[in-house]
């Protein structure tokens, strides 16, 4: 009689990679997820790929930051490197980059800035070098998160222009500018330096305007749309797996999963039945996908 029915399949397990070698870096607000250097983080892949998760989404610390986020699209990225390690062990699991600059700039923010605001159109050349130089590097999917306007549009066209038109475009949507986002900040390295991102990412607040941010993206060529976070937002995401039929992800975020863990450590919750509680709420919303923190613990669960 269960409408709802979780799977290992319905995880993408997020994954952060930085320089060196033998890195294994325990990030304090996330217990159990680290930062890897390439070589380890081949060996994370294959502790996925052993659980049955099907794919991962990689974020990169690089080594040095700059104004015009050069580690992103650099050819011997972070990322780029990461993902032909992996690919090269693990030819079929499913590799996703996420495209944003925060991570790589040296003032935190997610596009070029000049007098204190960031600059939408100047960006959107940046996201077209990245999506190219990640799709080269073996990514099966590009997945722009910065919320710039028109970057679907600029990573769709710079695609298909390098001989990459079969790769899809996995867009951030709806992305709200979120207190929950606290602890993904300590493990990518990428507060920003000055103000925050509500210039560019949505309001809390606002329904009717995450719908026309999704339309706008499949208008400008997405394959499949996003919704981040997740629980706070199940309205959002239930209204846009109606609305546009898409294959639709979301996104149970770093501070989705500290707070949990954190009430777990303190005896206050089940942390198996809460865990898997918010994942089949969220696949119960219309989530066909759920990039998850969780991922490896919930399959063992599951299985």
């Amino acid at each position: 009689m269960r409408e709802t029915e979780l799977s290992v399949k319905d995880f993408i397990l997020p994954l952060f990679v930085r320089s060196g070698k033998g890195e294994k870096r325990p990030i304090s607000s996330m217990p159990g997820h680290f930062q890897y250097s390439v070589d380890t983080a081949v060996k994370a892949a294959g502790a996925a790929v052993q659980a049955g998760v099907p794919g991962l989404i990689l974020f990169g610390i690089p080594e040095k930051k700059d104004a015009k986020a050069s580690g992103a699209y650099a050819e011997n990225g972070i990322v780029q490197k990461a993902a032909k390690a992996i690919k090269d062990k693990h030819p079929d699991l499913l590799l996703i980059a996420d495209l944003c600059f925060c991570e790589y700039t040296d003032h935190g923010h997610c596009g070029i800035v000049k007098g204190g605001r960031v600059l939408n159109d100047p960006t959107l050349a940046l996201a077209a070098r990245t999506a190219a130089s990640q799709a080269k590097a073996g990514f099966d999917v590009i997945a722009p998160s910065g919320m710039m306007d028109g970057q679907v549009a600029a990573i769709r066209r710079a695609l298909d222009s390098s001989g990459h038109s079969d790769v899809p475009v996995l867009a951030y949507a709806a992305k709200y500018a979120s207190a929950y986002y606290g602890p993904f900040r300590e493990a990518a390295e990428s507060p920003p330096s000055f103000g925050d991102r509500s210039t560019y990412q949505m309001d809390p607040a606002n329904f009717e305007e995450a719908l026309r941010e999704v339309a706008l993206d499949v208008e400008e060529g997405a394959d499949m749309v996003m919704v981040k976070p997740a629980l706070p937002y199940l309205d959002v995401l239930k209204a846009v797996k109606a609305r546009f039929g898409l294959p639709t992800a979301a996104y149970q975020v770093s501070g989705e999963f500290a707070l949990i863990k954190a009430a777990a450590a303190n005896g206050w919750v089940d942390e198996k039945r809460i865990a898997l509680e918010s994942l089949t709420s969220i696949k119960r919303a219309g989530a066909d996908f759920i990039l998850t923190y969780y991922a490896l613990e919930a399959a063992q669960w599951l299985a």
